[in-house]
């Protein structure tokens, strides 16, 4: 089999939601966007914009999960979009899953949904040694982020047909489980929908289940598990991130987790007056080496960004401003000790370890 090229695989960018509620055009570079915002709601609410296609592919952004997004009106959220009832969670779903077609559709072939190991080899292989950025694509794999779309257990088999690939059973709770700040086990629902996504060999994302939950289902599920945007606890002590056992269950699973560069959940203490100029990358750094030292490996953790996913170019590590950035993580591992193959996996590998696993051929 041939080795992969060195790619990023960022396990989690809210590029659907960041359109339908901001408008925000992905196929635009994120220069173009502060451009056209300027000082609008949409950057006041969601952040300096970071992400576009011309980032991705400037910065070896090979695959994204790229998400389903929508908060419960009950958790009384600032984030956008809302809903009140399981339907209107459905219609939120399906108009965002429009947005990763028309994606496709006007991108002139240089996105591509990945439903199956093919779709997957074909993006990698836009990313050979020798090939261009002008013959570079980029894979989106769908990822629901929230069960509530789901209307019932069986009703998976629908979302699994569209292509959707990755479930996370909680944002704040859900019907199918407790949530960030809203704790809970698994509810009867949850634990048959995870029978229901096992059938289907589909990854479970145990990001922003509460501790009871998480515990449970990484226990109780079948198939491939993964934190797709969750630090460790002792950077930011929230139930939003993963205690040391936490990360270790999830090892003992082969599971990846992606770190999240957000300074809220790099430093404790971080408040929105806080300087950017007081954080550092290194902090990231630190966060991935700590899930090294707990796993005693670096199988465990890669990249899951969450950019533009409520905060922006403010909010970030310093020295980072787009996720063409994402980048200059490599040579830092590399000038803390990691190999080569060490700083490949993190970087995109653990994850397209995770994704053969799961995708149908």
């Amino acid at each position: 089999m041939p080795t992969d090229p060195f790619v990023i695989v960022d396990a989690h960018q809210d590029i659907a939601s960041s359109t339908t509620e901001y408008g925000r055009d992905y196929t635009l570079s994120a220069y173009r966007i502060r451009q056209r915002e300027g000082d609008s709601p949409a950057m006041q609410e969601r952040g300096i914009a970071t992400t576009g296609l011309p980032e991705a592919l400037r910065g070896r952004i090979a695959v994204i999960f790229g998400t389903l997004f929508g908060a419960a009106a009950s958790s009384r959220t600032r984030f956008k979009p809302v809903y009140e009832t399981p339907k209107q969670a459905y219609k939120l779903a399906v108009d965002q899953f429009d947005v990763y077609e028309r994606l496709v559709e006007t991108s002139q072939e240089r996105i591509m949904l990945i439903r199956t190991k093919a779709n997957l080899e074909t993006i990698l292989a836009t990313w050979a040694e020798g090939k261009g950025i002008e013959d570079h694509r980029l894979g989106i794999v769908v990822a629901m982020e929230g069960a509530d779309p789901i209307l019932e257990p069986k009703a998976f088999e629908e979302w699994y047909e569209r292509g959707v690939r990755v479930v996370g059973l909680a944002w704040h709770a859900t019907r199918y489980s407790g949530g960030t700040a809203q704790p809970g086990p698994l509810t009867p629902m949850g634990r048959e929908l995870l029978e229901v996504m096992a059938a289907f060999n589909a990854i479970l994302d145990l990001s922003h289940m509460a501790e009871e939950a998480y515990l449970e289902a990484v226990d109780r599920y079948e198939g491939q598990v993964i934190a797709s945007h969750s630090n460790p606890r002792k950077f930011s002590n929230t139930d939003r991130q993963l205690s040391d056992a936490m990360i270790r269950r999830l090892s003992e699973r082969d599971g990846v987790m992606g770190i999240v560069p957000y300074n809220y959940f790099l430093y404790d203490g971080w408040t929105a007056t806080s300087k950017k100029s007081a954080s550092s990358l290194d902090r990231m750094l630190a966060a991935m080496d700590h899930v090294c030292q707990i796993t005693g490996s670096a199988r465990h953790v890669g990249i899951g960004s969450d950019l533009d996913g409520g905060f922006g170019a403010e909010m970030i590590p310093a020295e980072l401003d787009t996720a063409a950035d994402l980048l200059m993580i490599a040579p830092l591992l590399i000038a803390r000790g990691y190999t080569q193959d060490d700083v490949k996996a993190i970087m995109g590998g653990n994850f397209l370890r995770i994704l053969r696993a799961a995708l149908p051929g």
